[in-house]
């Protein structure tokens, strides 16, 4: 059983360099960090965007989801600043069906997501969000053979308890004007979405894997625009079926900020998510699907901070005890690979001193 998961691990490390390995390592670095910075703003300014648009008057939950992916457009500035020849995924019908199916599978998670936040205290469902690492840490394993390990299963118990403490206190954490099943109906579409987001992580690594090609910055880039380009129009369809294209300038003429305002939420608000999955997809390219699923959770405590300050959000014993949970999860989490990867260096070095 060891030699094989050390088989398994030694052809997952080849994977990786044969993804990465065409860059130079200067070039690595300043992709990690950039996709990182991308996430942190996707991650925090996304849902506090969302947020404010349900707060001052805005209703429409397709148009909501419409927004998530709907930036997918601006994607075409890079490509075409770093490539000539028209997009190769188009050709590649191994690569083009999966990231049809994964926007599909985004598109739904967007609808969940925007769903539950209109519903929900945006602090509230940063940390429902947390949960997402458990299901990451679930699927990876199922998909892509990363091992479960004693800290991650102490993180998701941990993440899994904090979800508990705050759907059993509902009465101190309901906004102005939710009844008690609307509420009741945001936390379970948020964990489902956080449920859904961590199937997506792991199948877009997946599909990295299985491409049998080699995979560029720029091919990362062209995925994203597909994937982008099908969960839109999923949401597009649901805004045809519920008039959400006719409704956009009677909401924008009654919003509590002012038309000019309205329309800045909405285009800020596909900005700041197409930040989000693009830094996703380049974090899983140039390291893996547990680095993302880790980065979103670290900016789980400044999004709660930044809603308690933005939107004057209580912040409940029982939502600090939440935060704390996931915070200790994360930690655990986060160690637990840190451990993992000191041991594979030490096996590394000890193959070559006796090879």
């Amino acid at each position: 059983m060891d030699i094989d998961h050390e088989g398994r691990d030694n052809n997952l490390q080849q994977q990786q360099q044969q993804r990465v390995g065409i860059m130079s390592s200067g070039l690595k670095r300043f992709l990690v960090v950039l996709n990182c910075v991308l996430m942190a703003l996707g991650n925090t300014g996304g849902p506090l965007l969302l947020r404010l648009y349900f707060r001052r008057g805005g209703h429409r939950i397709w148009l909501s989801s419409f927004l998530e992916t709907a930036g997918w457009p601006l994607l075409l500035v890079p490509l075409l600043a770093v490539s000539r020849t028209p997009p190769s995924v188009f050709a590649t019908p191994r690569l083009l069906l999966p990231c049809a199916v994964l926007g599909l599978l985004t598109g739904l998670d967007d609808f969940l997501y925007a769903y539950g936040l209109a519903f929900l205290p945006v602090s509230t469902a940063a940390i429902l969000i947390s949960t997402h690492l458990a299901f990451t840490a679930l699927f990876a394993f199922l998909l892509v053979r990363q091992r479960f390990t004693p800290y991650s299963l102490n993180a998701v118990a941990l993440l899994t308890v904090g979800a508990v403490i705050l759907g059993l206190h509902v009465r101190s954490d309901r906004p102005p004007g939710v009844s008690r099943g609307q509420y009741y109906m945001g936390f379970f579409l948020t964990i489902g979405a956080a449920a859904l987001y961590g199937l997506v992580l792991p199948l877009v690594e997946l599909t990295y894997r299985r491409a049998k090609r080699p995979i560029t910055y720029t091919l990362v880039i062209e995925m994203q625009l597909v994937m982008g380009f099908f969960a839109t129009a999923f949401c597009a369809v649901g805004m045809i079926v519920n008039n959400d294209f006719q409704a956009i300038s009677k909401e924008a003429k009654s919003y509590e900020l002012g038309e000019t305002w309205y329309y800045m939420v909405l285009v800020w608000c596909a900005i700041f998510w197409q930040f989000f999955f693009l830094g996703t997809m380049g974090v899983i390219f140039c390291v893996n699907t547990l680095l993302a699923a880790i980065i979103i959770a670290v900016f789980i405590p400044v999004t709660e901070v930044l809603g308690v300050i933005i939107f004057k959000e209580r912040f409940s014993s029982e939502k600090g005890v939440a935060l704390t949970l996931s915070l200790w999860g994360l930690a655990s989490y986060s160690y637990g690979e840190y451990r993992e990867g000191k041991e594979k260096e030490k096996e590394v070095a000890l193959r070559a001193q006796s090879g």
